[in-house]
């Protein structure tokens, strides 16, 4: 392999998002920063989560996912609820505004813009991760506000990523 600059990875652009679903009446979801469109016909989205991570367990079994994104405006209390704490140990959604998509998946409305729902049509397993590809079933927008950037996550908010995150060796970068 050939030489590996980790900071020209530091231009690709990302968003900050809650990815979410349901399994039998659980709700639980994590934040995440590899959340993309990747089709118009049919609208398809592609998010990427570690293996360790609930939120992974339980949309492979029960293949569909919802995903908030979140405001510039986002206290990192509500990103740490997400983000450093595990749905095995606590009700991530306890005292959250949310709603439920007609499948049942979290459309978390507090600190979103926009979120949707999404019924997974691939998996793609990856040493680390799995790579979910799901078709927009339902989608809302809640409001216009300028949107958190990964890069806005550690400028301005000064997040760090945790372990099960892909961007994890970044922090050593900063």
């Amino acid at each position: 392999m050939g030489n590996i600059d980790m900071k020209a990875l530091f231009s690709l652009t990302y968003g900050m998002y809650i990815v979410s679903t349901d399994l039998e009446g659980k709700l639980n979801g994590q934040i995440a920063n590899t959340v993309m469109q990747i089709t118009s016909e049919p609208i398809c989205v592609a998010t990427c989560l570690n293996k360790a991570n609930l939120t992974t367990e339980m949309i492979a079994k029960s293949g569909r996912f919802s995903v908030a994104v979140l405001e510039l405006e986002v206290p990192m209390t509500f990103i740490g609820q997400f983000g450093f704490k595990s749905g095995r140990d606590i009700d991530k959604f306890e005292n959250v505004k949310y709603s439920l998509a007609e499948a049942g998946t979290p459309l978390i409305e507090e600190w979103s813009v926009a979120a949707f729902d999404a019924k997974v049509t691939k998996t793609v397993e990856m040493p680390s991760h799995m790579l979910f590809i799901g078709e927009v079933q339902e989608s809302v927008c809640f409001k216009e506000a300028p949107l958190l950037t990964y890069s806005d996550y550690h400028k301005i908010k000064k997040g760090k990523s945790p372990k099960t995150a892909p961007t994890f060796g970044f922090n050593a970068l900063k």
